[in-house]
């Protein structure tokens, strides 16, 4: 792990037994993250993203030891969170913390925003008081864009994107190194997408943050993200530097989420063309042979079908797990 590096994960594997019948004996396995690794350098974010169903949660919340890794190591500032007990990770839990998907569902109705905001401040013994609560709470509160005012307000009197911006001061409140943020603005107008974004991107440029930034729309990504990795059944099959990506995706599923991004101009739109996937993602717990993705590749061949693909570089920074040497061309953009 080099100086720089914040977050190192190696072959991380989060596997769900399945049980069934009154015995409850299992039946299956659903690999939901199966052999995941990356770096993130300090003060950057890594971009993963992917169709829902593909592990990027999952793998999010692995990483905080939120769900328990079935194999694989992950290293926050070169210690093992795997191998921490229950105090010692705890403590670990004051460098990183999540900023959950639904701002409706994250924050508990029965408490006021002043005692969510500082419930990890109390819980840490980082202040101590009610009035040093109180402070730290309003300055978290005017942090994020709110009025300080508000904090004894209950979340049924915010807005989606308001509930948000609590649920990012909750996550700042003990001044963490890392943050996965699991698609922070997937539930949002498409309106308020923006502002919390740009929220994200000032508080890394102010704060020094690291971000693990999940989403299904490369469009929200790209413009935060150093890195982007693109996940698929569990497993990341192109990683690369976001303009790199963008500008020459080696892999048939990132083209295929590239053209969905839509375009405003209406006569750049009709023009464009197209990679459109057929069927749905297939189920983890029987996933296909081979490559995963074969089952819907425009250009699947013979050998997709039995041999897995390993991820091999495409450029400096770039790699892919395709059996083609090069992804044919197409002009996604207009």
């Amino acid at each position: 792990m080099t100086t720089d590096t914040l977050l190192q994960v190696r072959d991380l594997k989060v596997h769900f037994a399945v049980k069934r019948g009154l015995l409850q004996r299992t039946v299956g396995t659903v690999k939901a993250v199966d052999g995941v690794s990356f770096d993130v350098a300090r003060g950057t974010t890594l971009g993963l993203v992917g169709e829902s169903g593909c592990g990027k949660s999952t793998t999010g919340r692995a990483l905080l030891r939120l769900v328990e890794p079935t194999s694989g190591s992950v290293h926050l500032g070169g210690v093992d969170l795997g191998k921490l007990g229950t105090g010692d990770l705890r403590r670990a839990r004051r460098r990183m913390q999540m900023i959950f998907q639904d701002p409706y569902a994250s924050l508990n109705p029965r408490m006021t925003i002043l005692d969510t905001v500082a419930e990890p401040l109390r819980i840490h013994g980082l202040a101590k008081t009610p009035r040093e609560r109180l402070e730290k709470v309003a300055h978290l509160m005017q942090t994020v864009g709110l009025e300080p005012a508000y904090m004894r307000r209950y979340p049924h009197e915010f807005s989606g994107g308001q509930r948000q911006r609590i649920g990012i001061a909750r996550a700042l409140s003990l001044s963490p190194e890392l943050v996965v943020a699991d698609e922070p603005v997937s539930a949002l107008d498409v309106s308020i997408q923006a502002q919390i974004v740009n929220l994200l991107a000032k508080l890394q440029a102010d704060l020094g943050l690291t971000y693990v930034f999940i989403a299904h729309d490369l469009a929200v990504v790209r413009h935060l993200s150093r890195e982007i990795a693109v996940m698929y059944l569990g497993r990341i099959v192109e990683r690369a530097p976001a303009e790199e990506l963008f500008a020459h995706p080696a892999h048939p599923y990132t083209q295929a989420l590239l053209s969905a991004i839509p375009i405003p101009d209406p006569k750049i739109e009709r023009k464009r063309k197209r990679l459109v996937l057929v069927g749905d993602v297939p189920s983890p717990l029987n996933p296909p042979s081979g490559c995963h993705f074969h089952t819907r590749c425009p250009y699947v061949m013979d050998r997709c079908k039995v041999d897995e693909p390993e991820l091999v570089a495409r450029g400096e920074g770039h790699v892919a797990a395709c059996h083609l040497d090069e992804v044919p061309a197409i002009d996604i953009t207009g």
